[in-house]
This record gives structure tokens, C-alpha cells and sequence, in this order.
């Protein structure tokens, strides 16, 4: 069994650097994909892929909720959004999701978005579900017109907290849609030896990974190496129980990548180094999910 695929994530990535790192992305069929978001690298993530996109017909996905003080300010005058909402640089309701879509396409250089995620929709004021209602509604109404493929939820602890569940949105996206044949498609969330709790619930067939799978959903794991300090927390001891031949930054990845129901692992980097090191171990066998339990057992041991 192989681990999940990589992608190439643009949260961390240094401007300078974005290029280059996606025309790599763009050369491995396996690794064809880009993650970003309008409010990346200051709000220049997007155009500075443009040019990329433009050459190489990379799958991505981009996100709407935050907002940078340009765009608010420019969704304000536009009459997408309220000043109270652009002061707080977050909003989820259905004329700023509709105005993002737009300014995400222009943005990127492309007529159709292939995957938009709701961004944290844990940040909002109130409850969620309420906000997620506005944005499932107009992202299903983007779909209908032509405008994107598929949406999904990205999630720092939403899941964790309980704040969020996969069986919930599910209901709200039909509910949006009027029909279970809805456009949500995916969800995004932290998968690594720290961030542990959605990964130790997958070995079991339990929680929010299983749950999307088990719908045919797209997995995203982000922050694998939790944002470049897993490697700088891990030891060479713990890596040894994924396999002794790796570095530790691999045998974090691999880790990652090997959770059942992921499938697809978000990587920052700048290098190519970084990224023919990732690439290299993600042509491994997956770690079985025993040894899987053994290190996160190791890690919390309660």
C-alpha cells in the first residue's frame, strides 16, 4: 500500500520561491496539485501562481473566509461586505463568498476554481453551522453556474473541538443543495505526530477522517511537519519506530501521508532539496497501521 500523494501548500512558502516550487508540483503527475488562499503571503499567493497556472494545467484549491485589509476594503466598496465584517477580517456570508469566487478567479487566471474550502470556519462569530449555511449556498449556487467544481471545509481544530462534524456539513450541504448530490467534496485539517488527535481516531475507523472518507470525500492533511517544528520536536528514537532509514523530517511525512483516509499530504517548501526528500519517501510503502499506533502510543501514552 502507498501513502497519500503530496501537494504543494503555499501557506509558509516564501514569495520569492512560489514559482519555482509550482512548476515542480506541476511536473510530477503525483504531485500535481497547489493549495492556497486569497490572504497567503500578504495576499499575493494567488497572483503570484498566475503565471504558473497559466503554463501548466495544475488542479488547485484555493479558500474564502479571511480576508486581507486591501480585499476587505475593496469587498466593502464593491458592497459585498459590511464594515463591521471587514474589521474583523473574517467573513463567511453569501455576498463576500460570491465576491471572493469572482476575485479568486481573476486572482488565479482561471474561469473555473477546481476546489474552494470555507476557511476556518471555527473563527466566526456565533455559530458555524449558521455561517456555513450562507457559504454552502452560494458556493452550490457557484457550482450551478459554472463557476467552481467542487467546495470544501478547511479546519484548524474545528474537528477537535466539536465545534465542527463531517456528518453534520453533510446534512448542511444537502440541505444547500436540495439534494444529496451536493458539491461538497473535501475537507482540510491538520494530520501529524502533534496534531494527533483526527490521526489516532483514523487508525480506528473513528472521527472526522473515516467519516469523510467513508462519504468518498478528499482528505487533506496539512501541516504535516506542524508548520517545520516537527522535526525539531521529534526524536531520533520515535522516528526509528517509523523506520530507521529516514530522516526524521521523512519519517514524520511518512507518517502523515500514511493515515488511513488521507489522500493527499500539503507540503511547505522553498527547496528543491525539500521537495525531491518528500518526494523520494513518499514512493515507500505506507507504515502499517500497528507501527502507526505504537508511535502515537508513544507520544500519549494516557
Amino acid at each position: 500500500m502507498r501513502p497519500a500523494p503530496m501537494g504543494l501548500g503555499t501557506y509558509r512558502i516564501r514569495p520569492s520561491a512560489v514559482n519555482d516550487a509550482a512548476v515542480r508540483a506541476a511536473a510530477d503527475p503525483t504531485c500535481a496539485w497547489i493549495d492556497t488562499a486569497p490572504n497567503y503571503l500578504n495576499g499575493q499567493a494567488q497572483l503570484l501562481l498566475a503565471p504558473v497556472l497559466a503554463r501548466y494545467p495544475v488542479p488547485v484549491s484555493t479558500k474564502v473566509g479571511f480576508l486581507t485589509h486591501q480585499a476587505a476594503e475593496d469587498a466593502v466598496l464593491d458592497g459585498a461586505l459590511t464594515a463591521d465584517d471587514a474589521e474583523r477580517g473574517h467573513c463567511l456570508n453569501a455576498p463576500y463568498v460570491h465576491w471572493q469566487c469572482a476575485r479568486n478567479r481573476t486572482e488565479l487566471g482561471l474561469d473555473r476554481l477546481d476546489l474552494v474550502f470555507v476557511h476556518n470556519p471555527e473563527h466566526t462569530d456565533g455559530s458555524p453551522y449558521e455561517a456555513l449555511r450562507d457559504a454552502f449556498t452560494a458556493l452550490e449556487a457557484e457550482a450551478a453556474a459554472g463557476n467552481l467544481s467542487a467546495y470544501g471545509v478547511a479546519t484548524w481544530d474545528g474537528f477537535d473541538t466539536g465545534a465542527l462534524s463531517v456528518p453534520a456539513l453533510h446534512q448542511l450541504a444537502a440541505e444547500a443543495a436540495d439534494t444529496d448530490q451536493h458539491h461538497l467534496r473535501a475537507v482540510q485539517l491538520p494530520v501529524s505526530l502533534v496534531t494527533a488527535t483526527a490521526f489516532a481516531q483514523a487508525l480506528d475507523g473513528r472521527g472526522a477522517i473515516a467519516q469523510a472518507a467513508g462519504l468518498g470525500w478528499q482528505v487533506y492533511a496539512s501541516a504535516p511537519l506542524f508548520g517545520g517544528e516537527l522535526p525539531h520536536l521529534a526524536t531520533r528514537e520515535l522516528t526509528a519506530l517509523l523506520s530507521p532509514d529516514l530522516t526524521v523530517p521523512q519519517a514524520c511525512l511518512l507518517a502523515a501521508a500514511s493515515c488511513p483516509g488521507v489522500t493527499r499530504v500539503l507540503l511547505s517548501t522553498s527547496t528543491p532539496a525539500h521537495w525531491a526528500e518528500a518526494q523520494a519517501v513518499l514512493q515507500e510503502p505506507a507504515v502499517p497501521v500497528a507501527t502507526l499506533r505504537k508511535v502515537l502510543d508513544v507520544l500519549a501514552p494516557d
